[in-house]
């Protein structure tokens, strides 16, 4: 089998999903799925599904519709704040959207009024993180705006912490987040039915509440892929860190002394003239690059130091134990090495205890039963 490619484990994943959702339940706290990081692959998408998530979410229109054209008919929110130029397509493929900007939901409202159909928004509010989010105190007005706009359904409201700040959500922070859901349903009536409280990041701050107040969605992506807390990196108690797996090809093994750089009069030769040095290693190239993935989220094996990359290459040192031409390497990766190697099509993705697509009953908002491929 060729690589580079990476080789994900579908049950690992399953399992993750299962095992937070279950977690998550007594908490009151249901799990929506992020693929963005994973392009909207369907078939890890489907694993999140059979783990027990109630709907997924991504950034990007190309993964939304990578996994409507594969069939997967679930409930998909997008979580960018969407592009007016792109109004068109979210309604067509996505139930609800995250927003913060008024002129973009009366633009998916007027849509939708074309489209003979309605549109779900989920209002985003700032709350620490200084990415996107309208101000606490304008959240009322914002949503009163929404259930005034026909077409346009106020789903919910949500925050996003740790995104831009890496810091974790504070206690003070997702309770006032609670108090907010209260506001705005004094203001406008409707019962608030989604507080999306936040990702990963907030899963530390759910166990250790046990009860998530008026939080109860999270919208969860590294945790179930890779297993580990966002802002620490460390794993999370019962998931697997495993379920993907980078593999690279080495195309050359050298032994190289490290070279120690003449002082010639002349600048360009001192740069060209080298003596062998006392300290000799085994160097390895890998057929994987930056054009591939992040190399310093790599985890290489003890026996293997990463020494650099280039566009083409990471280079690699070894002691006592060569590695051999045409022989792989198995690196473990962090969520920027991982979204960058999903990215590229140089790397080949390679689907372990695989499932097919079956129906299940999960409805869109539009009340359509799915119909799975």
């Amino acid at each position: 089998m060729t690589g580079p490619r990476i080789e994900i484990d579908l049950e690992k994943i399953r399992d993750n999903t299962r095992c937070l959702v279950e977690r998550l339940k007594p908490c009151g706290i249901s799990v929506t799925g992020v693929t963005k990081a994973v392009c909207g692959h369907p078939s890890i998408a489907m694993a999140m599904l059979d783990g027990g998530a109630i709907g997924l979410a991504d950034a990007r229109i190309t993964n939304v519709r990578r996994m409507r054209d594969a069939g997967v008919t679930c409930p998909i929110l997008m979580i960018r704040t969407p592009m007016l130029s792109q109004v068109e397509q979210i309604v067509e493929t996505c139930d609800a959207s995250c927003n913060t900007e008024s002129g973009v939901i009366t633009a998916l409202a007027a849509e939708a009024r074309r489209k003979g159909t309605s549109h779900e928004i989920i209002l985003m509010v700032e709350m620490g993180d200084e990415r996107e989010g309208i101000m606490p105190e304008d959240l009322a007005d914002a949503a009163l705006i929404v259930t005034r706009t026909p077409q346009a359904l106020l789903k919910g409201i949500g925050a996003n912490f740790s995104c831009l700040t890496n810091t974790a959500p504070a206690p003070e922070a997702m309770a006032d987040l609670s108090s907010l859901a209260h506001e705005v349903e004094e203001r406008c009536g409707p019962f608030v039915e989604t507080i999306s409280g936040g990702s990963s990041a907030n899963l530390a701050w759910a166990f250790d509440k046990g009860t998530g107040g008026r939080v109860n969605n999270l919208r969860i992506g590294e945790a179930i892929l890779l297993g580990t807390d966002p802002i620490s990196g460390r794993p999370i108690s019962g998931l697997h860190t495993d379920a993907f797996t980078l593999l690279a090809e080495v195309i050359e093994t050298k032994i190289k002394s490290k070279p120690v750089p003449l002082k010639l009069s002349d600048p360009a030769l001192s740069a060209l003239s080298l003596i062998p040095g006392h300290h000799w290693t085994t160097r390895s190239i890998l057929a994987i690059g930056l054009q591939d993935t992040d190399p310093t989220g790599l985890t290489f094996p003890a026996t293997v130091t990463f020494s650099g990359a280039t566009s083409d290459h990471i280079v690699v040192e070894t002691t006592n134990c060569p590695l051999r031409i045409g022989s792989e390497i198995s690196l473990q990766m962090n969520y920027s090495a991982l979204v960058r190697a999903m990215a590229t099509p140089d790397v080949s993705k390679v689907l372990l205890r695989n499932r097919p697509l079956t129906k299940r009953a999960t409805t869109r908002s539009n009340g359509q039963l799915p119909e799975f491929l």
